[in-house]
């Protein structure tokens, strides 16, 4: 059997396998281990250290014609789609439920295709988790990306010139990106509040030394596997005024809250950011998703009435090198579920392979993805 790990576009600085995990991935029995040329640099992963490893480097038209199965992180593009061979296992973050469209031509190509980011929220799915280990490298980085445009401290100074304040830091949704933040913020000695519809989410965030900013009237559901729901209007009036109140005091603000499948909640209004304090900060993790934030544009900084608004859903890739190494062992984990003997073996009565493969002989076998399909 023979793995293919495919380079990225040049957009995405990570790598799907790291030559860390070369090792463990050939003790599954994979014979060969196939990496296209320059896969690893912008993750700091040369070819040669591949190469050391036991992969052997090659082009990516050899990836594509000899890999029984393939790794990537992002979508594949149009060029890469028509080399797909018939009965290739691919597997990667394809993101289907945002974009269900994409499923087509994996069915059209005929091959076993598995999406990540479908991984169901369970302890055994845990250390597969790609969602929960690039949520933690965002949630950390925004933290130090926002205290790197702040044009003031984190932390409280005692000095011969006085006192210098905490800044005051607002986490908008406290799921593993928000909490990550929290904790980030609260090492740097900032002064922290937290929101989230999800009333489960009030001890972690009073756990990490932060406030909860609590709102009454949230909907939840135990079908969203731990995720948030759509609310009432009812709901995001109450929400947006007890937001936008926390938001005045906040010398930065870091919003993170998505619904899978669905545009991201507005929760930072337009007004709100005209009237927060000029120099201050809003890190927006949910911009490719149209974004918490009224203002945001995706993959740009701009400045709105003096307050920095920077819409990035990508900061993994700006640290590529511990991004890609947890992806990495993700993938290895879940390759240990498919992988039996050398050979790939896809039992879709274990539920994480059936909850996460998107097309198998022209169908969805996603139950999560069918329902949101119809």
């Amino acid at each position: 059997m023979t793995l293919g790990i495919l380079k990225e576009a040049q957009n995405e600085n990570r790598v799907a396998v790291t030559p860390d995990t070369i090792s463990a991935l050939q003790k599954l029995g994979i014979e060969k281990i196939l990496v296209e040329k320059g896969a690893g640099e912008r993750a700091f992963c040369p070819d040669a250290a591949y190469a050391e490893a036991g992969a052997e480097v090659v082009s990516e038209k050899d990836v594509f014609g000899k890999a029984d199965i393939l790794v990537k992180i992002q979508r594949m593009t149009d060029a890469q789609l028509k080399q797909l061979r018939k009965g290739q296992v691919v597997i990667g973050q394809f993101n289907p439920l945002w974009e269900p469209e994409l499923v087509k031509p994996l069915h059209e190509a005929g091959v076993e295709a598995f999406s990540l980011d479908l991984l169901p929220r369970t302890t055994r799915a845990q250390a597969m988790d790609v969602l929960s280990s690039m949520a933690t490298v965002a949630g950390y980085k925004a933290v130090l990306l926002a205290a790197n445009h702040l044009p003031r401290f984190f932390p409280m100074f005692m000095t011969a010139a006085g006192t210098i304040k905490p800044a005051k830091v607002l986490i908008i949704g406290a799921g593993v990106a928000g909490l990550q933040a929290i904790a980030t913020a609260r090492r740097l000695g900032a002064q922290v509040e937290a929101f989230d519809v999800r009333t489960a989410a009030k001890e972690e965030v009073l756990s990490l030394g932060a406030k909860f900013v609590e709102v009454e009237g949230a909907v939840e559901s135990e079908a969203a596997g731990g995720y948030a729901v759509e609310q009432t209007e009812e709901y995001k009036k109450k929400q947006a005024e007890a937001v936008h109140q926390h938001s005045m005091n906040a010398d930065v603000i870091i919003c993170t809250a998505q619904i899978p499948g669905r545009k991201a909640p507005l929760i930072i209004h337009k007004a709100t950011v005209e009237g927060m304090q000029p120099g201050s900060v809003i890190i927006d993790l949910a911009a490719s998703t149209g974004g918490n934030c009224e203002v945001t544009e995706n993959d740009k900084i701009i400045q709105h009435k003096g307050v920095t608004v920077i819409g990035d859903s990508n900061l993994p890739s700006t640290m590529p090198r511990d991004a890609s190494s947890m992806f990495s062992k993700n993938v290895l984990n879940f390759l240990k579920l498919m992988v039996k003997e050398g050979k790939v073996d896809l039992n879709f009565e274990d539920d994480i392979i059936a909850a996460t493969c998107i097309s198998h002989e022209g169908e969805v076998i996603s139950e999560r993805l069918k329902q949101f399909m119809k």
